[in-house]
């Protein structure tokens, strides 16, 4: 299934957990797993901490710390955003979660965001698949 996101700023971090938990419930999979990929060049899946929103401001002030824009990436020369691509490979497109009970098998303070690096965007694809376990 694909569920769409859309973005406000350059760069955040989305919670997506909800959308992801109703694809799994939906799925009526009791147990398996659930593979979430960005469909984006510039986007990547994490799953990290959902309770305080600081995390996802801490990530990108570290990302854009270590790989700075406009740093004389070669990309850039294309479509200027070539430091969007590398934390967005750094990152990864996709995280696979555990489906017990049918639901996501998260800790407490875990949840499953979209980081945008290249934004903002209207229509961010994210695609969801529950796959059954034995």
């Amino acid at each position: 299934m694909i569920i769409r996101v859309s973005s406000h700023r350059t760069k955040e971090c989305i919670d997506i957990t909800h959308q992801v938990r109703d694809v799994v419930r939906e799925s009526g999979i009791d147990r398996g797993l659930c593979h979430v990929m960005a469909l984006h060049a510039t986007a990547a899946i994490i799953v990290n901490e959902n309770d305080d929103p600081n995390i996802g401001v801490d990530l990108i002030t570290a990302l854009d710390a270590a790989i700075p824009d406009h740093a004389g990436w070669l990309h850039d020369r294309v479509d200027n955003n070539a430091q969007a691509h590398i934390k967005a490979s750094i990152l990864g497109p996709s995280e696979t979660i555990v489906v017990a009970d049918g639901d996501l098998l998260l800790g407490t303070w875990q949840g499953v965001m979209l980081v945008e690096l290249d934004g903002p965007r209207a229509d961010r694809r994210v695609s969801v698949e529950v796959i059954e376990g034995s």
